[in-house]
């Protein structure tokens, strides 16, 4: 059960193509942000959509694949775990920020449809 606590699984498309930031002693951290999107019919009978962005990070071989074989509307699964912080601005005023730290990422290849 614990292997539960602080799990995420999404699929979603990318909305930018990964940025990739090298690190002190050799290490990686990619940033890129994914939408999510629900579909659901509301009350008066519309089909509607909603989309969701969140911010992903990943960490050494990890951000080496995003670079290396994700880009800008790529289609993916991630697992990963939530991940908050806090940071003062350039202004003083302080920013919280929630992630996704990705532990796994899986690009979905669909068959284009006709």
């Amino acid at each position: 059960m614990n292997t539960l606590r602080n799990s995420v699984q999404l699929v979603g498309h990318l909305g930018k193509d990964p940025e990739v930031t090298d690190l002190d002693k050799g290490k990686k951290l990619a940033r890129v942000s994914m939408a999510v999107n629900e579909f659901y019919t509301s009350a008066k009978g519309e089909k509607t959509s909603n989309t969701q962005w969140v911010n992903l990070i990943a960490w050494d071989k990890k951000a080496e694949y995003l670079s290396n074989h994700l880009v800008k509307g790529n289609e993916v699964m991630v697992q990963g775990k939530l991940s908050s912080r806090s940071y003062e601005d350039k202004t003083g005023q302080t920013k919280y920020v929630t992630e996704i730290v990705v532990n796994e990422v899986y690009k979905i290849n669909r068959p284009k449809e006709d």
